[in-house]
């Protein structure tokens, strides 16, 4: 395995071993919606030839599966498949993009990447977009190296087997970027999602009590936004 660490707010895996015959890849994404941590951006390329194994194993949508099973099949992805790559964008980065309305551009960027990464000759995302030929158009601007065939599908980590794969691989990382933020903040940060309402009154008490945002959330998500604007306000007209 070759493993490539990069110092930026995108870090890259990558792991190329010799094939032969078509190279499926799939593509998905982890922590879109959290309003704490990175959102991760996974893909594989496997040998067509394989994609039974990986069906054998149970490897199915991250969402559909316990924490201890994608842990397991993270392991026998990792040495089945014939490419990785692991993107991590940090909030800040997703801020810049939601201010100026494009998330789905960004997620099409690094999709992009990853794609120009795993080197498949066919390739599956999953669309974010509510048009997935307009998905698939903004991410084939953005390519380096074009696939033969790219797909754009919504639910594709439910209907595509190397989307599933690529889907427990995101997921796993993006856990393992929380749990590193639980580790040092404090089991208070719940999951990291708007619905969590241990992460929002873990936001709630940091903005409080420093009258700005953790480092690792997301400001332009509009509850922490409002917490801000009111933070601000009390500051600028006293109690």
């Amino acid at each position: 395995m070759i493993i490539n660490t990069l110092q930026t707010s995108i870090t890259v895996i990558i792991n190329l071993r010799p094939r032969h015959g078509i190279l499926v890849g799939g593509v998905d994404e982890a922590g879109r919606g959290s309003i704490i941590g990175p959102l991760v951006v996974a893909g594989i390329g496997i040998r067509e030839s394989k994609l039974a194994e990986l069906r054998k194993m149970g490897v199915r949508d991250s969402k559909t599966l316990t924490p201890r099973a994608r842990a397991k099949l993270f392991g026998q992805i990792i040495k089945t498949v014939d490419s990785i790559c692991i993107r991590k964008v940090e909030p800040d980065e997703v801020d810049g993009s939601v201010m100026l309305r494009g998330l789905n551009k960004l997620e099409a960027k690094v999709m992009a990447g990853v794609i120009d990464s795993i080197g498949a000759d066919e390739v599956y995302v999953d669309c974010c977009d509510i048009n997935p030929a307009r998905y698939k158009e903004s991410i084939e601007q953005r390519l380096s190296c074009h696939p033969k065939r790219l797909h754009s599908l919504h639910h594709a980590d439910s209907l595509n087997v190397a989307v599933s794969a690529a889907s427990i691989i995101a997921k796993i990382t993006r856990d393992q970027e929380i749990q590193e933020i639980r580790n040092k903040y404090g089991p208070e940060i719940g999951s990291g999602y708007p619905s969590d309402v241990t992460t929002m009154q873990f936001i709630r008490e940091w903005v409080a009590r420093n009258g700005d945002a953790p480092e690792f959330a997301r400001k332009s998500w509009k509850p922490l936004r409002q917490m801000l604007e009111q933070a601000a306000q009390c500051t600028l007209y006293g109690p």
